[in-house]
């Protein structure tokens, strides 16, 4: 009977630390809301996510969304991982830093701040070029997101 109890008991710790270790998961475009704005998540070269310490996974429909929930939120302050969509791969999430950010009037994001990630300082610079565009990294690109405000 011990064994039994124990065994139980050692299969219910399992689960629970199973459903504890969540990471980051796929956005359902089109389905999803932005934790934030709570707009549908429909463009797939800006979706966002945060992944807390805990497994918990905020998504967003845009950085600048992320970035501002990292402001007002204390979920910010747990954030384990920190992804935004690469541009030129839709639907793919990269760590924030390993990421190179654009502001480009010529590339609307979609809460309006011309925000957009890429996965290489290469891409980025030539759509910088092309796009008259600034490159940011993700410390500036959330100051920049700070000093707007609320982008709703």
């Amino acid at each position: 009977m011990k064994t039994l109890l124990n065994t139980y008991t050692f299969l219910l710790s399992l689960l629970w630390l199973a459903a504890c270790q969540s990471g980051p998961e796929p956005i359902a475009y089109g389905t999803d809301n932005c934790q934030h704005c709570k707009m549908t998540i429909s463009d797939n070269r800006y979706g966002a996510e945060l992944v807390t310490q805990k497994g918990k996974v905020y998504k967003f429909d845009s950085i600048e969304c992320m970035a501002g929930f990292l402001n007002e939120n204390e979920a910010g302050t747990s954030a384990k991982t920190l992804l935004v969509t690469d541009y030129t791969t839709p639907g793919q999430l990269l760590e924030v830093n390993q990421a190179v950010f654009l502001q480009s009037e010529q590339m609307p994001s979609p809460m309006g701040m011309y925000l957009t990630a890429f996965s290489n300082n290469e891409t980025a610079s030539q759509f910088a070029a092309e796009k008259a565009g600034k490159l940011l990294t993700w410390e500036a690109t959330q100051k920049l997101c700070a000093s707007h405000g609320n982008a709703h």
